[in-house]
């Protein structure tokens, strides 16, 4: 590249140049007759007898000796008067009209430039043709020399535009095969690292912020990952555990009838456990999958948050917890979805929720969208949680208390829901209550 962009200047300057150079040396023959012209006119003009003549003779001798490329003709009808020894193509070219031409000799390679002059008579003299010539074959030389030397100084200028061109980009290069070096290094589990390479030119230095960003978001999305294979490897294993010492138990010995219809009464909670589990991976990985709500109805939230409530009545009643329900909205939503997203929400207040206190639900409709919002007193839950508390399986317990009734997923379910309807979540704690809800756009 930097051999080519050198090439075109180099062609597109010398050309110029050269057609500059050879507009001027192409007017240096017609201004130097001029000048020869205008000193020899008034000496020929001024006199017309044999005498005079015979020193203009002498000195147009002496011109043409002096300057070799230099010729002088005179042609008139009284050979006295004619200088030169004009031949026949001379005289014939004298014919033509006045001014500067170019006249063409036998033997030649260049032509000559000639002044055609018309001095009249004057005494004796009769008029006569007077022809100043000179020789273009030096300024013809002239500009193959300087053909010669632009094309030769184009050569060497794009040969050494290229050898530094490379140079340079050698060097301007080399920070970021450095960089490459570094980003090689930084694999799996050593992903804490960053590219720290200074100083570097502004366009690298960018690379590089946006690089390391990268770094942090793949640095945090594998802790994640990491998290999560942990997770799900402890979710899975606690009931398989269980299944597996309850059936190794009931084998050990004989066992009447009733013994092995409580294991394998046990045994299907726990199926049932890891099935949920499962299902509801299965469902966040097609919600992860970009998959979206699609059998959309318009419908009441009232009444949906209704359902909702009449489905969980048991609960309710077993954990002595009312619910309060504020607001409505009408909105196109997947019945099944939300009713799951509210289940989940609703069920993760009561939880948290003492004896005899009320759980409030309000549905806020704005020109954005709809908000429901499920607030439930409680403890206030530290801010460095509230980020996270939809990630899956994140628990501010962390020694996974009660986990056998609560795996972890149900939150991340509901964030998976409001995404699935172009919408969000939230979560916010403080004045005694704990508030988690979504966002769903008109």
């Amino acid at each position: 590249m930097f051999t080519l962009v050198a090439l075109l200047v180099f062609v597109l300057i010398g050309g110029a140049l050269y057609q500059q150079v050879d507009k001027g040396i192409g007017r240096l023959p017609e201004a130097e007759l001029d000048a020869r012209y205008s000193v020899l006119e008034s000496s020929i003009n001024r006199y017309g007898n044999p005498d005079h003549w015979a020193k203009i003779s002498a000195k147009l001798k002496l011109l043409s000796e002096e300057d070799k490329r230099l010729r002088f003709w005179a042609i008139s009808g009284d050979p006295a008067y004619e200088y030169g020894n004009p031949e026949a193509p001379v005289r014939e070219f004298a014919r033509g009209p006045t001014g500067i031409r170019d006249l063409y000799l036998p033997g030649q390679t260049y032509p000559l430039k000639v002044l055609i002059s018309q001095i009249p008579a004057r005494e004796q003299r009769p008029a006569l043709r007077f022809l100043t010539a000179i020789d273009t074959e030096t300024f013809r030389q002239t500009q193959h020399h300087l053909l010669v030397a632009l094309i030769s100084l184009a050569f060497i200028g794009v040969v050494l535009a290229s050898l530094l061109g490379y140079w340079v980009a050698r060097i301007g290069l080399k920070p970021l095969i450095k960089l490459s070096e570094e980003a090689l290094k930084l694999a799996p589990p050593r992903l804490s690292g960053r590219l720290h390479l200074s100083p570097l030119p502004p366009e690298l230095d960018q690379l590089v912020s946006a690089f390391n960003s990268t770094l942090e978001r793949v640095e945090q999305a594998y802790t994640r990952l990491e998290s999560f294979n942990a997770d799900v490897a402890h979710e899975l294993r606690s009931p398989l555990t269980n299944l597996i010492g309850q059936t190794q138990v009931a084998l050990t010995r004989g066992r009447s009838a009733e013994h092995y219809f409580e294991v394998l009464q046990s045994n299907l909670e726990e199926l049932e456990r890891l099935r949920s589990i499962i299902n509801d991976m299965l469902f966040l990985a097609s919600a992860d999958q970009g998959s979206k709500a699609s059998k959309l109805t318009r419908a009441s939230l009232a009444d949906e948050v209704a359902t909702t409530l009449e489905y969980l009545e048991f609960i309710l009643e077993d954990a002595r917890v009312e619910v309060r329900v504020n607001g409505d909205a009408q909105v196109n939503i997947e019945k099944a979805h939300l009713r799951r997203a509210l289940i989940n929400l609703l069920s993760n207040a009561v939880q948290h929720t003492e004896a005899g206190q009320r759980i409030e639900v309000q549905i806020d409709q704005s020109a954005e969208g709809v908000t429901i919002s499920i607030s439930n007193p409680g403890e206030p839950i530290a801010d460095e949680h509230l980020p996270r508390l939809f990630e899956r399986f994140y628990r501010v317990d962390a020694s996974r208390h009660n986990s056998g009734a609560n795996h972890g997923l149900g939150l991340a379910i509901v964030k998976a829901i409001a995404q699935m309807h172009g919408g969000d979540v939230f979560v916010y704690s403080g004045e005694g209550r704990n508030t988690f809800g979504l966002f769903l756009p008109v």
